[in-house]
């Protein structure tokens, strides 16, 4: 028998415990400071919240019941919630393009040119960090309100946004197949049709479908800065002190979100994305 063979009797020693690197402590401390000072930055009180329980039963008094008047406010509440569908979805698909295009360059997959690529990628990210509602600001100024304002500051908004998420996608396809296609002198055209496009349209499909969930929801918040739609509804009975009928809209507002949402899942089981 080994002698080298621990016997039952013999102690185990006890695992070390880690010390904290000092690193970590910094980032505690720094995580500290920052949520102090952001509490004192945004006056956050939940006093003040307590304190105000009084507005908030007022409000909820005349919020309830929800005004279901069918000619006054269902009726106009639905056709404000279609177009809020329709600016999500024009504001969508007709971005597809342009999201492309740009994804296509800010790719490494696809563009081997740093310069194009690193062009791409800023126009991208101007695209995306400019929120929606500010792009909806311009383009009321530029073409007056309503709702075609909401699917032009969608478009642009989603082209950054739609065009960075399926540039990251083509970047983490199996290179194999396009490094074939280029060495038996395909152009990039023919590399992205044939080896790049057919790896990630799933994906594709499935992000855009997520996006469309996403600006259908801010197509709501695009309306409250006059792009038309339910939003715009909504604004008014706010205006107007008329909690009963922003209730009902926002009633509205939560079909549409939820049906929007089933569907864009079924159709992503579907594909499989």
């Amino acid at each position: 028998m080994s002698t080298d063979t621990l016997t039952p009797s013999e102690p185990l020693a006890p695992p070390r415990r880690r010390r904290p690197s000092t690193m970590t402590g910094a980032v505690i401390v720094v995580l500290v400071v920052a949520h102090t000072l952001a509490w004192r930055g945004t006056d956050f009180s939940p006093a003040a919240l307590v304190q105000g329980w009084r507005g908030m039963a007022d409000f909820v008094d005349l919020a309830l019941p929800p005004d279901l008047s069918w000619s006054r406010v269902l009726l106009p509440g639905i056709q404000a919630g279609l177009v809020t569908l329709y600016i999500g979805l024009l504001g969508t698909t007709l971005s597809i393009p342009f999201a492309f295009g740009l994804a296509f360059l800010a790719a490494r997959t696809t563009t081997p040119n740093r310069w194009i690529y690193q062009a791409a990628r800023s126009v991208l990210s101007f695209l995306r960090a400019v929120p929606d509602v500010v792009f909806a600001l311009v383009f009321v100024t530029a073409v007056g309100l309503g709702p075609f304002a909401g699917v032009l500051a969608l478009i642009f908004h989603n082209t950054g946004v739609m065009g960075k998420l399926w540039a990251e996608a083509m970047e983490e396809i199996d290179l194999g197949p396009r490094d074939a296609l280029r060495t038996n002198g395909a152009s990039g055209l023919q590399v992205a049709s044939h080896a790049v496009l057919p790896a990630v349209l799933p994906q594709f499909v499935g992000l855009l479908l997520y996006r469309f969930d996403v600006n259908v929801r801010s197509s709501l918040v695009l309306g409250l800065v006059g792009a038309g739609g339910i939003g715009f509804l909504v604004n008014q009975s706010i205006k107007l002190f008329r909690f009963d009928e922003m209730v009902t809209h926002l009633m509205i507002v939560m079909v549409l979100v939820v049906a929007v949402d089933q569907l864009s899942a079924f159709v992503r089981r579907r594909i499989g994305a």
